[in-house]
């Protein structure tokens, strides 16, 4: 592949790795306030530059993402969403999964999701969570969270930062 086709290449996968997250977004907190889906999209970006920066991390985060650099990890966005176990919208079994492919054009949340995926993929987004990589719904509490601290509660959702 010549140069001028990889170059064109690179900003439709930046641009498709955007949409990937703003989906997540309306499929997991279209319904909460904007803080939160700001939140959702701060944690989704946090995994996406540990795993550009660490191997661990990229297994854990981005499972079959080829080793990156810090110039690349708009392009982990969607393989973060979409890594398996870390958003429920993306099992195909999960009942949102479907509305993934049939999101309403028009629909005003997924407009706000779309504008926070694109300042997450710019690197505009600030993040209210304190550099966390887990979350849940703040009206269960899953096994994995017993006993941790939460960095924050935003808009019904419970953020921790990754085990240090």
């Amino acid at each position: 592949m010549s140069a001028a086709p990889a170059a064109a290449a690179a900003p439709r996968a930046a641009e498709r790795a955007a949409e990937t997250l703003a989906l997540t977004l309306w499929a997991e907190a279209a319904d909460r306030p904007v803080r939160a889906v700001e939140a959702l999209a701060a944690l989704v970006a946090n995994r996406a530059r540990l795993a550009a920066s660490d191997e661990a991390a990229r297994l854990r985060f981005t499972p079959g993402a080829a080793a990156a650099g810090a110039a690349s990890w708009p392009l982990l966005l969607g393989r973060a969403c979409r890594a398996p176990f870390l958003f429920r919208c993306w099992n195909p079994r999960h009942p949102r999964h479907a509305a993934l492919g049939e999101a309403p054009e028009g629909d005003p949340a997924l407009a706000v999701c779309r504008r926070v995926a694109r300042r997450a993929a710019a690197g505009s987004l600030p993040d209210p969570t304190g550099g966390a990589t887990h979350w849940h719904d703040a009206a269960a509490l899953p096994g994995w969270a017993l006993g941790r601290v939460p960095a924050a509660e935003i808009g019904g959702l419970v953020f921790y930062r990754a085990e240090g």
